[in-house]
């Protein structure tokens, strides 16, 4: 089983910054891509960043130039840090770990940014 703890959430302001942070515990295999996932009230699920064990990184075209996602493998951890932000970044960011085409969620922490 693989666990999964978000931190870093919170209120900001729009042009603000925040930094979310995400800590997998458990079965964890070195090969695996650790991502960010967000989803806004009345919306769908979508894709944030994810970053794979080796460094490949991939972000949503609408975060592009003001997120970015770092992990370090010794401790299993990936950082979201999210920079000039606007209210259309307002959400419920999940943390998710697929490794053997099997995907794993954290709990979820709110972002708020207020105009």
């Amino acid at each position: 089983q693989v666990q999964l703890v978000e931190s870093g959430g919170g209120l900001v302001q729009a042009g603000g910054s925040l930094r979310l942070s995400c800590a997998a515990s458990g079965s964890i295999f070195r090969i695996n891509v650790m991502g960010w996932y967000r989803q806004a009230p009345g919306k769908q699920r979508e894709l944030v960043a994810v970053i794979a064990s080796g460094g490949t990184t991939d972000y949503a075209d609408s975060v592009k130039g003001r997120f970015t996602i770092s992990r370090d493998n010794a401790k299993n951890t990936v950082d979201l840090q999210m920079n000039s932000l606007k209210p259309e970044d307002t959400a419920v960011y999940y943390c998710n770990l697929k490794q053997l085409a099997r995907p794993y969620w954290g709990q979820g922490t709110q972002v708020t940014v207020s105009s």
